[in-house]
């Protein structure tokens, strides 16, 4: 599951790392399109991959073995409670495009939706965040 597709990046390099089913969502019809015609240039089959233009709340809360969300730290504390419920304990979530001033917001989000990060890395002012449901 990729939250905020945008150009669809992560999820090209999802399916070129094995995965073998893709969905993408954004709130900008421009980004899927935009996700389309890259994944296509891309040779990522279309029966491989499921693109809405929706929010992550209305979309069906089933589990994902993986969910990417590089968007800004306001937008991953707002949508914590919809990635945990559509997690098992199996999952993997990689959180970025957090500023560090706004990463302790996104680490009591992640506590008070019993998420544990397991990995964290920093490249100037930025934060990546790998994390999983708490066992």
């Amino acid at each position: 599951l990729d939250v905020g597709t945008g150009s669809g990046i992560l999820m090209i390099a999802a399916a070129k790392l094995g995965a073998r089913h893709l969905f993408g969502l954004d709130n900008d019809e421009v980004a899927i399109k935009v996700s389309q015609k890259n994944l296509l240039k891309n040779d990522i089959p279309a029966d491989m991959v499921d693109l809405k233009f929706a929010t992550l709340d209305i979309t069906d809360p089933k589990p994902f073995d993986f969910i990417a969300a590089n968007i800004i730290a306001q937008v991953i504390v707002d949508i914590i409670p919809q990635i945990s419920a559509r997690t098992t304990k199996d999952t993997i979530i990689v959180l970025s495009g957090i500023i560090k001033e706004r990463l302790n917001d996104v680490i009591l989000a992640l506590k008070a939706n019993d998420l544990l990060i397991i990995d964290k890395e920093h490249q100037d002012e930025w934060v990546a965040l790998a994390v999983k449901k708490k066992t």
